[in-house]
């Protein structure tokens, strides 16, 4: 129940967009136990040491504060420790190598060569995981670049992504190579994300972050197809951090823009702003004409509900904003 659109969106991300604060802690604290069970499993001999500055790093949505409710996924890049071995550039990726001598890791190599298969790390993580009597009741399974871990007791599931963190070159940076879903390496740097991230939500005055939320949950809605996280997060970032762009200090302000940033954008190729994967707009064609037409139609709901709400008609705007947002959203009252 709201009287006013901006009580109205206050409501509604405290309900149903942002995570809950107190899941949020609970799963904070099961990550680092997670964590610290995998510290664990270099003592038998035969697992793959830790990297001795840390030991995993935090990535995706959740790490960014950009995840909306409900908590189903959190991310972890365990950092392993290379023990000298090396890395050859090949189409798409790398291939790492192992130096001789080297007997930790070398069972997850290719048949009869030095060369790391990266199948072969994960399905080792899977291994260890189904073996800690902590989660001995979980559901551990592969999917392509991590190990999935499903405690009974949580709704979230672990995404566990297996990782080198490689020497610093010339200018002292670095970056980690993870597993690419048929054996190789491919590279990436979830650290220049968050920074990023961080970096533009303070830049504006509109919590972006909470733009990027509203966003993820529009797209999320059974009303078109959906647009991926990282995507859509990327493009918003993009809109934030442009020369001049000032941004006010309500959602509802804000929204209008944003669909409108939707319907040019769409049907465009994304480079990811890391130089890592390319374009990330993998919607095809009719997907992109779906997204664009829905993105249209908001945009000229939204501009109606400012008109509503600048003229006093309170009711008429937070009906118009229930259009667009769907029976969560709250309704007027008196």
């Amino acid at each position: 129940m709201a009287t006013t659109a901006k009580g109205a969106f206050d409501t509604f991300m405290k309900d149903f967009v942002r995570l809950d604060a107190d899941r949020t802690e609970v799963a904070k604290k099961s990550k680092n136990n997670l964590v610290k069970e995998i510290e664990k499993f270099p003592e038998d001999g035969k697992f793959f040491l830790m990297y001795p500055a840390f030991s995993s790093i935090d990535y995706g949505s959740f790490s960014r504060k950009t995840k909306i409710r409900e908590l189903d996924d959190i991310d972890i890049m365990i950092v392993m420790h290379a023990q000298s071995n090396w890395r050859e550039t090949i189409t798409g990726g790398y291939r790492i190598r192992l130096p001789e001598g080297e007997t930790r890791q070398r069972d997850q190599c290719n048949p009869g060569t030095n060369v790391l298969n990266s199948i072969k790390v994960v399905n080792r993580f899977k291994e260890y995981l189904s073996n800690v009597p902590l989660y001995d009741s979980a559901v551990v399974k592969r999917n392509q670049e991590a190990a999935t871990l499903k405690l009974k007791s949580y709704e979230w599931v672990f995404d566990i992504v297996p990782c080198f963190i490689t020497i610093p070159d010339a200018g002292g940076d670095t970056f980690f190579l993870i597993p690419d879903g048929t054996g190789n390496w491919k590279p990436t740097d979830p650290r220049i994300d968050k920074d990023r991230t961080t970096s533009i939500n303070g830049k504006q005055k509109i919590s972006v972050l909470d733009m990027i939320r509203i966003m993820k949950y529009w797209t999320n809605r059974a009303t078109m197809p959906t647009m991926e996280s990282y995507f859509l997060e990327n493009l918003i970032l993009e809109y934030y951090d442009a020369p001049g762009r000032t941004s006010t200090d309500f959602i509802d302000e804000e929204l209008g823009d944003l669909f409108a940033l939707v319907y040019h954008k769409v049907q465009q190729p994304f480079y990811d702003p890391k130089g890592y994967q390319g374009d990330i707009n993998h919607l095809t064609p009719d997907e992109r004409n779906l997204v664009q037409e829905r993105a249209r139609l908001d945009y000229h709901r939204a501009r109606e509900a400012r008109d509503h709400e600048g003229k006093g008609r309170k009711r008429e705007s937070i009906a118009k904003w229930g259009e667009i947002f769907g029976p969560d959203f709250p309704s007027f009252t008196v």
